[in-house]
């Protein structure tokens, strides 16, 4: 009987510990460690006649709050994009914020999705919502997904019942000087 409650104790104690580190709080954790830091990318999948492709590729994971997370991505001098994470009862959502030089938004703008679950502290999938839906209804069927390790960041684009691939791999190893702010941001 002693046996069977040390076991049981230990076994709660283990489920309790794993409940409080659910993978998108590990994952929050892990990305907020990065924040202030820059990194180049590469394009590692995608098509030929990619607008990304042979241009310099930076990320600057640079407004980390306690639950929102915003990194620019910037493509050679444009700077009109920044991912936003925002971390919120055990779900993360991405949305894509573009604006233009001037810092107005673009009409195109504020799209992305929510995780379905916690996900792992390395991976988080993102289906496009209903404001992506609305917006843009060809991407209803857009997947997008984080992966983070200590090594790499990558940021992809599926779009299910399609070829269309999208991928682009920062290097976490090496850090890159911090790019100037991204449209519509002051320094």
């Amino acid at each position: 009987m002693k046996k069977t409650l040390v076991l049981c104790t230990i076994l709660f104690s283990i489920f309790a510990f794993s409940q409080e580190k659910s993978g998108a709080k590990q994952f929050w954790k892990n990305l907020q460690q990065q924040c202030g830091k820059s990194f180049e990318g590469q394009v590692t999948e995608g098509t030929d006649n990619d607008a990304f492709r042979n241009k310099k590729l930076v990320m600057h994971v640079r407004n980390c709050d306690k639950n929102t997370i915003r990194i620019p991505f910037f493509v050679a001098d444009d700077k009109s994009r920044t991912w936003v994470l925002t971390y919120k009862n055990d779900r993360i959502e991405l949305k894509h914020d573009h604006r233009h030089e001037d810092g107005s938004e673009d009409k195109i703008t504020q799209y992305g999705g929510t995780t379905t679950n916690s996900g792992s502290s390395t991976l988080q999938f993102f289906p496009a919502d209903q404001k992506t839906c609305d917006l843009l209804p060809n991407s209803a069927a857009n997947v997008w997904w984080i992966t983070l390790d200590e090594t790499s960041f990558t940021y992809n684009l599926r779009r299910i019942g399609s070829d269309r691939l999208f991928t682009v791999k920062f290097d976490l190893t090496k850090t890159v000087p911090t790019p100037s702010a991204p449209w519509g941001w002051k320094d």
